[in-house]
């Protein structure tokens, strides 16, 4: 049986040898093998990198944004990133909220509404904690999502994604009062962008990627982490699109996905 390393070694090949494939069977129509990329906000130094993949693969993909501190000295939905993110749409990205602070949910708080401790870690209250009710929750919420539609000329869709992955059921049930409906990812999903280098190599983790990702996964990246000190891409990204590719997958956006076709569809 092949090695890891080999595996992964054969997958970075395919990615500079394959042909990218018809931009009808990458979104959907026949496909019979969805998977659903989504890239969460992060400090954009690898931006301009996934979005050259991305084009060169013809694959779309849904973006969760938070004004998150970039390597550009401001935040991941400021107007120097604006262009970035209206080019994205141009080419039928789907984009969502990540809450506009990147707001960690904490915990819930007893009493006869919903509130919620939670810690901003962007913005100028990061490292902070705050009691929040649901209206302020929301709020937050929606303020990435109106500053996305602003930059990007787009709606973007009724979703969100909590940072972290972490909420509660008050805390869901909040937002999809407001007509948000949450967003996580699968397992074989997390592709381990956020994982130390030290002791999960890109090797390690696209071979992991390519072994266990299944038909109709939501995958999780992000666009850069600040801690990562061999950076997940560009070593990973375009090799695990070929790969996938490879083994019968196609490339969705959250709009396509089953699980949230009619909740877009009811909040036009």
């Amino acid at each position: 049986m092949p090695s890891a390393s080999s595996r992964a070694r054969r997958a970075i090949a395919l990615a500079m040898a394959v042909a990218v494939v018809p931009a009808a069977w990458a979104q959907g129509g026949t496909c019979e093998k969805p998977v659903y990329l989504t890239f969460d906000t992060g400090h954009m130094g690898i931006a301009p990198l996934v979005a050259e993949v991305l084009k060169r693969q013809d694959v779309r993909v849904t973006f969760f944004a938070a004004a998150e501190r970039t390597t550009t000295d401001g935040d991941s939905l400021d107007n120097h990133w604006a262009p970035w993110w209206k080019a994205r749409a141009a080419e039928g990205n789907e984009f969502a909220s990540h809450t506009y602070d990147h707001t960690y949910w904490r915990a819930d708080l007893k009493g006869t509404t919903p509130t919620f401790r939670v810690k901003p870690s962007a913005g100028a209250f990061a490292g902070r904690e705050f009691i929040w009710t649901a209206a302020e929750y929301c709020a937050n919420i929606s303020k990435a999502s109106e500053r996305l539609a602003l930059i990007t000329g787009k709606k973007p869709l009724p979703l969100y994604r909590a940072p972290g992955g972490k909420t509660s059921p008050k805390l869901l049930a909040a937002a999809k009062a407001c007509g948000f409906e949450h967003v996580g990812w699968a397992p074989a999903g997390f592709l381990g962008d956020e994982l130390p280098s030290e002791k999960f190599s890109n090797e390690k983790l696209l071979t992991q990627a390519l072994d266990t990702i299944r038909p109709g996964d939501i995958l999780l990246a992000h666009l850069g982490i600040w801690s990562r000190k061999d950076p997940w891409a560009p070593a990973n990204l375009e090799p695990l699109i070929v790969g996938l590719k490879a083994k019968g997958f196609c490339f969705q956006t959250l709009r396509q996905h089953p699980d949230y076709r009619a909740w877009i569809a009811s909040h036009p």
